[in-house]
């Protein structure tokens, strides 16, 4: 959220995220308001290099351009110092010399030229290579140029390239010659005088800039290179483009306003997967280690901060290599030893239950989606009035009226969750089946308990999150309005006391903090929900294999607008790129003129050959991608660089076990007769590339184990004070037979075998010390492989 906007009047707001120029995400409209609450999260893999990540506040006009109000820029260096907790960040003005992004490429060189008299000069020779990475111009590839200059006290000799047009990585391929040092015998008059010693004080300056035609230039980024570091040798470099040394220092000091963050960036080093073998097989072994609080993966869990840090990958790497099921049995059975009521069975937020609610986030993506998706769509495009609490009824409200209104949405909704067992994913049957079992055998004369602790979970921590949130569960693009997210709320509530069957007796309702609440439930009191809540329970903890009714609907898998190059010839003959809304399910990819239009073009799953990126070169335009079939390549314009990448790996991953799959492609496209990549003149010339992803794989959940276990491996080494801290409090029980010395130390770890532990412990940090020396010799080969200076490693500021 933000508060206290500039203008000071009501206005509406928008906010945006940059991976420096390039906008990756948009909230929705905040209208009216100073202090817009936002309440938005994004969730993004990043698919390039970024030197900055930045918001940026708009005020939405109708009909002029939306006004940029301010920014919060973050360093990518400094990202590390915010994450993971929330921020108040003052709003800095956007001034356009410090909006830049992109990198160029120089080779600098220092010649000594013999005059004809015998004398000596010095002349620089500055060649501009290319640039990459360039940010669009109202949506579009730039029309870039370069000035490249000699500065000095006395002097400023300025050169230009020629414009290249709508590109983003523009190949230059100029040079140009600059008198540095004159020859002793130099006499004609000239309008500087230049010594030897100036050298120190001259500076080679390239500004990039956007030829705005009609309309002023605008300023892409400079870099400065001091000659004095070309003594006698020539010099080649990727620079990343710097703001304006001005840039970002505007003269107003008004307060803009600030803006609340909470951002949690991760970045990992990730070696090849032997260096992970001892690790991951420590970790995966967790759920046979006896008892399961002396494992590897609990004592994860015990020494963060935040338990979900840990959960996370955790739950990553046991589900990819399907180990997930018997490690939750068993943290469960530790959970429920200390569990003393039935009614409060996994009621708090411990390794078991975050467990559990990771893996149904997961596993029960499109179980949502196909349950719940139709109907919330329903209640936010049309919503009804429902509120029910006479304190927040407003003048003209009928709460009859909105009582009907309430329960018509929570039938619609409780009858499309207790018909869903069909589609409940397997794997979150097996979950809940063996929490069932453990439920009945620790309170074995309590006959509901068993559906409690299934309810708990599928109801409560599920589907009645997925309600009160659909944002967060992708069920809807943006945070629903104050009126709809009310409906949303008592829909939730109503959802999660339907959830709990044995709360619908009478002698139940009184336990409703709310009058209202109850009045509502009176309606309720009928057996068909007590017995639907039952059957749905019993058939979502069963392990039988359920036999679909029918033809399986298509699991809606991504949509999205993007641009896609015409099939046919327009008029004129040139073929253009359309804005079309496109759509993937697990069946068939589409597109349409509008979203909810009947499909233009099908694609059926199955006869998608590859997916890949198109050079930019081929239509000079930024984050393009083909999908292969069996007619011509679909080229498609994605908006950025995540959608992009999120696109090319939803399809990837639901056509990666077709029959007909090529290995090869080609990067470019078929244009006037030839590809641009290879030359070759026929259209059916086998491709000239390896494809990226030619290796089937699991097509439902996408898991780099490896990744997964570096990042475990990366919190156990934050953690390491606490690793020693618990191999101490181990080892004073051990002799002492109790906690004797300074308890506050290690109260709060469970050790229930500290001879076990420890003897895991000792595990842990013995691995930990072999990646520590893997890494340490990896980065000094990456450092030697990738100097400063190179593509991947451009140089960042002023030479010195």
């Amino acid at each position: 959220d933000a508060k206290h906007l500039v203008p000071n009047k009501m206005r509406d707001f928008f906010c945006t995220i940059n991976l420096d120029q390039e906008e990756v995400f948009r909230t929705q409209v905040v209208e009216k308001s100073l202090s817009p609450y936002f309440g938005e999260e994004f969730y993004f893999e990043i698919p390039r290099t970024f030197q900055w990540l930045s918001f940026y506040i708009y005020d939405k006009s109708v009909l002029q351009k939306d006004l940029r109000i301010g920014k919060v820029s973050i360093r990518k260096e400094d990202l590390c110092n915010y994450t993971g907790k929330e921020n108040w960040f003052m709003l800095q003005p956007v001034d356009s010399n410090s909006e830049v992004q992109g990198k160029v490429h120089l080779e600098l060189k220092l010649n000594e030229l013999i005059t004809d008299n015998g004398s000596v000069c010095q002349q620089l020779v500055v060649h501009i290579k290319e640039c990459h990475g360039l940010p669009l111009i109202n949506g579009q590839n730039c029309d870039p140029y370069a000035t490249v200059s000699l500065v000095g006290p006395s002097r400023n000799d300025q050169k230009k390239t020629k414009v290249k047009k709508k590109t983003s990585n523009p190949q230059f391929n100029e040079t140009f010659y600059f008198e540095v040092t004159r020859s002793s015998s130099y006499t004609k008059k000239s309008q500087f005088q230049v010594e030897e010693e100036d050298i120190e004080k001259l500076e080679v300056r390239v500004d990039l800039w956007n030829n705005g035609n009609l309309v002023q230039d605008i300023f892409l980024g400079e870099i400065k290179v001091p000659v004095k570091v070309l003594r006698n040798d020539s010099f080649q470099a990727w620079y990343l483009l710097q703001p304006r040394e001005n840039g970002n220092k505007s003269s107003k000091t008004d307060d803009l306003g600030s803006l609340r963050l909470n951002i949690c960036y991760t970045e990992d080093c990730v070696l090849p997967s032997e260096y992970y073998t001892s690790l991951r097989n420590l970790l995966l072994k967790s759920s046979d280690v006896q008892p399961v609080s002396a494992s590897a993966a609990y004592i994860l869990s015990e020494v963060c901060r935040d338990k979900y840090d840990a959960v996370l990958p955790l739950v990553r790497l046991l589900l990819h290599h399907h180990k997930l099921v018997p490690f939750v049995a068993a943290v469960a059975e530790l959970d429920l030893k200390d569990t003393q009521e039935a009614n409060t069975i996994f009621r708090g937020n411990s390794l078991a239950t975050r467990c559990v609610d990771e893996m149904m986030k997961i596993v029960g993506k499109h179980y949502l989606k196909v349950t719940l998706k139709p109907v919330i769509d329903e209640i936010c495009e049309s919503p009804k009035p429902c509120e029910i609490d006479p304190i927040k009824l407003k003048e003209g409200d009928n709460v009859e009226i909105n009582m009907e209104n309430l329960r018509y949405y929570v039938d619609k909704v409780f009858r499309e969750i207790v018909r869903s067992s069909i589609s409940c994913p397997t794997l979150m049957c097996d979950v809940f089946y063996s929490l069932r079992h453990l439920a009945a055998k620790r309170f074995p004369n309590d006959p509901h308990v068993q559906y409690s602790a299934v309810s708990s979970f599928v109801f409560l921590r599920f589907f009645a999150v997925a309600v009160v949130s659909p944002h967060t569960f992708h069920l809807r693009p943006h945070h629903p309005d104050a009126q709809t997210s009310r409906t949303l709320t008592l829909i939730s509530k109503a959802i999660q006391t339907l959830g709990s069957w044995g709360s619908l007796t009478k002698t139940k309702l009184s336990s409703f903090k709310e009058t209202f609440m109850c009045e509502f439930f009176k309606t309720f009191q009928e057996e068909k929900f007590t017995e639907s809540v039952k059957k749905f329970l019993d058939d979502v903890s069963s392990t039988e294999s359920k036999e679909p009714s029918g033809v399986s609907e298509p699991v809606h898998l991504k949509e999205g607008e993007m641009y896609k190059r015409a099939q046919g010839r327009t008029r004129i003959g040139k073929k253009n790129f359309k804005k079309r809304w496109f759509c993937l399910t697990s069946r068939e990819f589409t597109y349409h003129k509008q979203q909810d239009k009947e499909p233009i073009f099908t694609i059926p799953i199955k006869n998608i050959l590859a997916v890949e990126k198109l050079d930019e070169s081929s239509f000079n335009k930024k984050n393009m991608f083909q999908v292969l079939h069996g007619e011509k390549p679909l080229y498609i314009q994605a908006n950025n660089c995540v959608e992009a990448s999120e696109w090319i790996e939803a399809l990837c991953r639901v056509t990666r076990c077709n029959q007909k799959r090529l290995s090869f492609y080609h990067p470019s496209a078929f244009l006037n007769g030839n590809w641009l990549c290879c030359k070759a003149t026929a259209e059916s010339t086998e491709g000239c590339a390896r494809c990226t992803a030619d290796v089937p794989a699991d097509t439902q959940i996408e898991i780099d184990g490896d990744r997964e276990t570096e990042r475990i491996y990366s919190l156990f080494t934050i953690n390491r004070s606490k690793l020693q801290k618990l191999e101490e409090a181990c080892g004073s029980i051990a002799v002492y037979q109790g906690p004797q010395k300074e308890p506050d130390d290690y109260s709060n770890f469970t050790i229930e075998d500290s001879v076990a532990t420890f003897h895991t412990l000792q595990q842990i940090i013995d691995i930990l010390e072999k990646l520590s020396e893997s890494h340490e010799k990896y980065q000094k080969k990456r450092s030697s492989s990738a100097k400063y200076g190179s593509e991947e490693n451009p140089i960042v500021g002023k030479v010195s």
